[in-house]
């Protein structure tokens, strides 16, 4: 293990380990601070970064920060990484990977961006992170393009798709079936209609599945739907036909944190080829969705590395998406203030971390998304939550989530609503997915500059989609 030292200010700062450095050069947050591995200074954050700056990239191809033969998410970073696309920048540090993205971005070359993704490691991309301020991680995200498809389109350039989230505390059709109105009538969905059910039975994941199933195709609609039960039960979902367009679950950034989700990586392998089989697609063959979120390994005090060290969370973070990588998926999003002030403290670490994950994630060549959320009992409002809103959509964020009214009344906490994403379209000039935009001009729900309609319960569009409800 390399113990690794520099001299700033007349004090000599000691770094004992790869992940000890990677730890203190990260922007501080309450969850490092938690596990006892954040910088003790500002000083030294500073002697930190300016060590990782001067790392050679390559560095993370020969010492990790969680072993390779003891951890599978490792293991998987390590057998799938692409020499061949690392090659363009396999001589650089990573302050200067940091300087050539940057210089990609402003000249907007997106075509050299995105060739490195399959010769990244997470390790590689979470550093190169630690040395940017928000503007850098918003001009690089927005050149990272990745277009993913199923039955719309997502990750086009001028898009910001949606995630319909119409949860209901007793997963009562009624309600369910409101909220998935409500949502469409202000454009809304074109990402996904996902569900997070109330409860994880098959019987209960199989009706929720069948009634977003009904309302899509009896007004074939382009999105698709998914109902966010553990990968078990929507295995059992497929064993019975139930219409399965996207496998999801929950993912983290080491086999112990996996673990505690109840998955491996042979049972997301079993569930995608699953849903492969339906052929449910029409643009497309992306049929998994994986959510993630920094704080998720530490809350499972599955967030220790070589020598039973702690690693950073934003890190961890980082290799959750190595994972989701693996099986190609349509959508990933970070839900990155739901678990609350212990790993993000308030607005400011949520903000960065947002923004973090979202270049993260894209230039490992994920379809980037984020929940743009917060608990009631951390130190953050919707001024916060507009503020990352307006960012990501600068940065060319693939989707958010919304809920109707900003509030998930079964999940408890405070996400997006249907009408922040049509003030994000309008402020940033973004639009929906190119299939879900035809279809809502289809239903009259766009006037003639393409804006959401401001519709009465008596239009014709309304009247058809209200008819679902009633059915």
């Amino acid at each position: 293990m390399t113990v690794r030292r520099t001299t700033l200010g007349g004090h000599t700062h000691e770094f004992a380990s790869l992940s000890d450095l990677l730890a203190k050069a990260t922007p501080a947050r309450s969850g490092d601070a938690l596990a006892g591995c954040a910088a003790e200074s500002a000083a030294q954050r500073v002697a930190a970064q300016s060590l990782l700056a001067d790392l050679p990239l390559a560095t993370f191809l020969e010492e990790q920060v969680v072993g390779y033969e003891e951890d599978d998410v490792t293991r998987l970073i390590l057998d799938t990484h692409d020499p061949g696309a690392f090659a363009p920048v396999a001589g650089l540090t990573v302050g200067e990977f940091r300087d050539r993205l940057l210089g990609w971005a402003a000249e907007g070359d997106e075509a050299s961006i995105g060739a490195l993704a399959p010769g990244l490691t997470p390790e590689m991309v979470a550093a190169t992170s630690k040395l940017m301020r928000n503007a850098d991680l918003v001009a690089v995200g927005r050149r990272a393009r990745v277009v993913t498809g199923l039955r719309s389109t997502l990750g086009l350039p001028g898009r910001l798709a949606s995630r319909l989230q119409p949860n209901h505390p007793t997963d009562d059709p009624v309600g369910v079936t409101a909220s998935i109105v409500d949502g469409l009538l202000q454009g809304s969905g074109d990402a996904v209609i996902g569900i997070n059910p109330a409860t994880d039975s098959p019987g209960r994941t199989v009706a929720l599945l069948e009634l977003v199933d009904a309302v899509i195709q009896r007004y074939a609609i382009p999105t698709q739907s998914c109902v966010l039960a553990h990968v078990t039960t929507t295995l059992r979902a497929l064993e019975k036909g139930a219409p399965v367009d996207l496998v999801f679950q929950s993912v983290a950034g080491t086999q112990p944190a996996n673990r505690g989700f109840g998955v491996t990586l042979d049972l997301l392998a079993e569930a995608r080829a699953g849903a492969l089989e339906l052929g449910r697609g029409t643009v497309g063959r992306n049929v998994t969705y994986f959510e993630t979120g920094q704080g998720s390994a530490l809350s499972a005090d599955a967030h220790r590395g070589i020598d039973g060290r702690p690693v950073d969370q934003q890190t961890l973070e980082a290799r959750a998406y190595a994972v989701a990588r693996h099986f190609e998926p349509l959508l990933v999003n970070t839900v990155v203030g739901f678990i609350g002030p212990e790993y993000l403290y308030d607005g400011k670490q949520v903000i960065r971390a947002g923004l973090e994950d979202h270049f993260c994630g894209k230039l490992l060549g994920l379809p980037m998304g984020v929940d743009v959320c917060y608990t009631n009992h951390a130190e953050i409002d919707g001024d916060d939550t507009d503020t990352l809103t307006l960012l990501l959509g600068a940065a060319g964020c693939s989707f958010v989530i919304a809920v109707p009214g900003s509030d998930d009344v079964m999940l408890h906490y405070q996400s997006l609503s249907f009408s922040d994403v049509l003030t994000a379209r309008q402020v940033l000039g973004l639009r929906p997915a190119p299939e879900f935009e035809d279809w809502l001009t289809r239903m009259d729900l766009l006037d003639d500059a393409g804006r959401v309609r401001s519709l009465a319960p008596d239009a014709p569009a309304a009247k058809a989609l209200l008819a679902a409800a009633r059915a």
